[in-house]
């Protein structure tokens, strides 16, 4: 009984001490100002770990690319954590379009025909090659379905080899020859 007394008393002293108001009066507070920079589009160190984005902005054959993501707006969110699986169409792939689509699409008024484009090239989640079987199909970000053919060594989406693979810190970017459209 007295040892209950005693844990109880040191209790109401312990609690009594941590309700105490403190006679010091605030320091003032400075506001902090938000940063132009959303995820890891602001990432300084270029080479140690680039995301889709900055891996794209670097390749010599992925301009055309480039400059649909910055025309549709899509960034930012390309650059933030993911992870994504990016097909990503060559500048010669672009240039198997017919004539004046590329710079039709980068017009503003279009927009949204954009990035339905882009987000047909774009899974949520990653896609590693030697993963995907043959007759597989995913659901990519806008709509629509892409499948995956696996002849010997080589891995097709919709028809379209896939060139190259490079991991990023947001996912992965498969090189491919051909621009995918939604059917």
């Amino acid at each position: 009984m007295k040892n209950s007394i005693k844990i109880l008393l040191l209790a109401c002293f312990f609690a009594t001490i941590g309700c105490k108001q403190s006679s010091e009066t605030p320091t003032e507070t400075t506001e902090s100002t938000p940063t132009q920079n959303v995820g890891q589009e602001g990432v300084k160190d270029e080479t140690s770990n680039p995301n889709i984005v900055q891996v794209a902005s670097g390749s010599k054959d992925h301009t055309t690319l480039v400059a649909a993501v910055k025309a549709a707006e899509l960034v930012t969110s390309l650059s933030n954590a993911g992870p994504f699986t990016v097909f990503a169409p060559t500048n010669a792939a672009f240039d198997k379009l017919p004539a004046g689509t590329v710079e039709g699409l980068l017009k503003p008024e279009k927009k949204t025909d954009l990035q339905n484009i882009l987000g047909y090239h774009t899974y949520v989640g990653v896609l590693k090659p030697e993963y995907m079987q043959d007759g597989q199909e995913f659901d990519m970000v806008y709509g629509g379905k892409v499948k995956i053919t696996k002849k010997g060594e080589k891995t097709f989406v919709n028809g379209s080899e896939i060139l190259a693979s490079i991991e990023t810190s947001n996912g992965i970017i498969h090189v491919i020859g051909d621009v995918l459209l939604p059917k």
